[in-house]
């Protein structure tokens, strides 16, 4: 008999069928709120061409109106992420979601590349906590044996909003205007917020657990003891590598497919959901073999650490080999490269809920996505100033150095990640 069959069990929550409907409503509610987030995030990548010949943008200039997403982005999310562990995060995600609807209008009526910017920096600012509130918001109705699927299912909302969105808002944009993708998906954002007003709640893992046994001195460490583990540096290190392969499918890679790879409109609109198709799935295995794992009882630093570990050292290898291919086996390569490598959201958020306790998990959560984040603030302008410098081969120079900074995120993961070690250090 092992210690999770002899673990007390009167805490868990979802033991009716009621609680457990409710758990999985709203962890559907949760993975639409993400969808909803990255259709917003991916409306300037799907009509970049569109918009540097109305604004008259160079690829520099369209990369840094880009990077201004990201400006309060990681501020926000730290911020939020601590204020998660005092205001229920159902209100939270609420504010955020009425927020990105008031963001998009001001663009979405017309303006300048002042207006696009400053819209941009708003809608950043109110997405920023995005991920890190909603993984906490599904993760309190689940003990942590049970955290893989939502945690998963929340991430796949991301490759979903972009799978669904891409076709669809590359319609719009082609037939009305890049400005009426804009109202599409602030429309989307305010239906949501309806739903979630209605049927959202907070799960009773939020600050009460079976998993937080002992006394409450231990049980609230500082944030400086969390932030100080080998686990929270390597998982914010691999999962930074991670974000800026996926800013890079978010803003350039339709360009690349257009302009680089000579694909005409309508086929690059199809061929962008490859990668996050290919995320998706990484997602759904990742998150079957890790709990197949945890349930045999082997650790979090095989089970997770060396599980996404694999996804982003895969995902190198095959972006590091682009060069080497032509014609579809590049297209190929590419979709493998960012799919893999930009899959390790779940692996990251279980991983730090796991290491801190309840009472400390949104403020952990929140400031490793405002660290991670930062790579949305960078990649867009590095490419962008790459794109200019050396036309279409900087499309191929930017895949090479994300597969070299997935590679490094790798390391991060196989070397530092180990929970259990971790969480048994005394506090300080």
């Amino acid at each position: 008999m092992t210690a999770a069959d002899t673990a007390p069990r009167q805490t868990e929550p979802l033991t009716g069928r009621s609680s457990g409907a409710r758990a999985w409503i709203v962890t559907g509610l949760l993975v639409a709120f993400m969808m909803v987030n990255f259709a917003d995030k991916s409306v300037l990548g799907l009509a970049a061409d569109e918009i540097r010949a109305d604004m008259g943008l160079s690829a520099t200039d369209f990369g840094l109106a880009n990077s201004a997403f990201f400006l309060l982005f990681s501020v926000a999310a730290g911020a939020v992420g601590l204020l998660a562990d005092r205001v229920r995060p159902k209100w939270l995600l609420l504010a955020m979601a009425l927020l990105w609807s008031v963001a998009q209008t001001p663009a979405a009526l017309g303006g300048g590349l002042a207006v696009l910017i400053g819209s941009r920096v708003l809608l950043g600012a109110a997405e920023g906590p995005a991920f890190p509130v909603a993984q906490q918001a599904a993760l309190s109705w689940f003990p942590n044996h049970r955290r893989n699927l939502p945690g998963a299912l929340v991430t796949l909302g991301v490759t979903l909003g972009v799978i669904t969105a891409a076709p669809g808002l590359t319609w719009v944009i082609h037939h009305h205007g890049w400005r009426a993708a804009l109202w599409v998906v602030a429309a989307a954002g305010a239906l949501w917020a309806l739903l979630w007003a209605v049927f959202g709640a907070d799960g009773k893992y939020r600050t009460d657990t079976a998993e937080t046994l002992s006394s409450e001195p231990a049980a609230k460490p500082a944030y400086r003891r969390i932030l100080g583990t080998r686990t929270w540096i390597g998982t914010t290190a691999a999962y930074f590598t991670s974000y800026w392969a996926v800013a890079l499918m978010l803003v350039w890679l339709p360009s690349y497919l257009r302009n680089g790879l000579g694909h005409s409109s309508d086929a690059a609109g199809r061929l962008i959901v490859l990668p996050w198709v290919v995320g998706a799935l990484a997602l759904l295995g990742q998150a079957a073999l890790t709990g197949w794992l945890m349930r045999r009882g082997v650790s979090s630093r095989w089970a997770r650490g060396r599980v996404g570990g694999s996804l982003l050292l895969l995902g190198a290898v095959a972006c590091l080999a682009v060069p080497l291919a032509d014609g579809a086996a590049k297209t190929a390569l590419l979709a493998v490269g960012f799919g893999l490598g930009g899959s390790f959201a779940t692996v990251a958020a279980t991983t730090v809920a796991e290491l801190a306790p309840p009472a400390r998990r949104g403020g952990a959560l929140g400031t490793m996505n405002a660290t991670v984040t930062t790579a949305g603030l960078i990649a867009p302008a590095v490419v962008g100033s790459l794109v200019d410098s050396h036309g279409a081969a900087g499309y191929q120079t930017a895949v090479v150095l994300s597969g070299v900074l997935l590679l490094l995120g790798a390391l991060a993961a196989f070397t530092l990640i180990d929970p259990a070690r971790d969480a048994l250090r005394p506090s300080v």
